[in-house]
């Protein structure tokens, strides 16, 4: 296989690749890492602390993967993926979202303990929002991939 070949083959599957490290990273966070934190540590309170280091860190992860996918999906860069980009990109563009309004919304909240009950259920929502349209993107691109590979 020629060398410009496999680089189309890389240009072509990467943005899956970004997608399942998406949405694997936010399903490791919320529901393993997360709940074990509870069970395992001392008290509630280092738990909570902790899992706010990583939910900001997944956060990140988040943006990273979201704006490299939409950077893939440009429309100069993606001719083969014009129809997937366009439906995967507002599962994109809607997670980034949902991670932001988590993380500079609902996490403040959170930290300064006001009506922390609402807080938890709003803050979960989106988080469970987040790996929804991270999956649905997941699920569109592999798709692509696949077409590419044939």
């Amino acid at each position: 296989m020629r060398f410009s070949t496999r680089l189309q083959l890389l240009r072509e599957l990467a943005p899956a690749w970004l997608a399942a490290l998406w949405w694997g990273s936010l399903s490791t966070i919320g529901f393993l890492v997360v709940p074990m934190l509870f069970v395992y540590l001392p008290t509630p309170a280092m738990a909570g602390s902790m899992a706010a280091k990583l939910f900001t860190a997944q956060t990140w992860v988040s943006l990273n993967c979201g704006l490299l996918l939409l950077l893939f999906l440009r429309p100069s860069q993606a001719e083969s993926h014009a129809n997937t980009a366009r439906a995967a990109i507002v599962f994109i563009v809607a997670g980034m979202l949902m991670a932001l309004l988590s993380e500079f919304a609902v996490a403040p909240r959170i930290v300064a303990r006001e009506n922390l009950a609402l807080w938890h259920r709003v803050g979960s929502g989106l988080y469970l929002l987040q790996w929804l349209c991270a999956g649905a993107a997941f699920w569109r691109l592999a798709a692509s991939s696949r077409r590419a590979q044939v």
